[in-house]
């Protein structure tokens, strides 16, 4: 019987052993799965997770696009104004353009078109008179001259505008003329 004893005993202390074991592993990996430490699941990192993190990545993006929107649109503008000062553009409601090939204007009587700098103005149709304050009005590049305020264009040669505050007059109903560069119409 004594030997029935010690065997009992035996199996008795592993059991305990086993259960001390067992219980501290669990104590140690218990705070895994809790609510403050959950387990991750793949379909929440799928169906949620990953949704707010596509809606906060696309709100960064929509605030970042209107930011260079707006800094493009304020540059444009910017830009737009300064070649408008600088080559003859619309400044008190006339028509207005920018010809970088030659582009046919076609004028009213009394109307008149002032162009920038190097701006080139060729009469095709009609009458047309330079109007400058000062001289040189407009150069002649086909007669290799000058001409004045005032003074009538000659159909088909090509004008030059070297000076600001220089342009074409309309002296007749209709008045057709080729342009390239800046150019104003009032």
């Amino acid at each position: 019987m004594k030997r029935n004893h010690w065997v009992v005993r035996l199996a008795g202390l592993l059991l305990a052993s086993y259960t001390l074991l067992v219980v501290g592993v669990l104590a140690a990996s218990g705070a895994a799965g809790t609510q403050s430490d959950p387990l991750v699941t793949l379909s929440y990192l799928n169906d949620t997770f990953l949704a707010q993190l596509l809606g906060k990545v696309d709100e960064k993006l929509d605030a970042r696009d209107k930011t260079l929107s707006d800094k493009l649109n304020a540059q444009v503008s910017a830009d737009t104004k300064r070649l408008a000062e600088q080559y003859g553009g619309a400044v008190g409601g006339g028509a207005s353009g920018t010809a970088e090939t030659f582009t046919v204007v076609t004028l009213s009587e009394g109307q008149t078109l002032s162009g920038g700098i190097g701006c080139e103005v060729m009469l095709r149709v009609g009458k047309a008179t330079c109007v400058a304050a000062s001289a040189p009005g407009l150069v002649d590049e086909t007669g290799g001259t000058t001409i004045n305020g005032g003074d009538a264009l000659a159909v088909n040669h090509l004008y030059l505008m070297t000076v600001e505050d220089r342009g074409v007059k309309a002296a007749s109903a209709t008045v057709k003329l080729l342009v390239r560069g800046g150019y104003m119409i009032v």
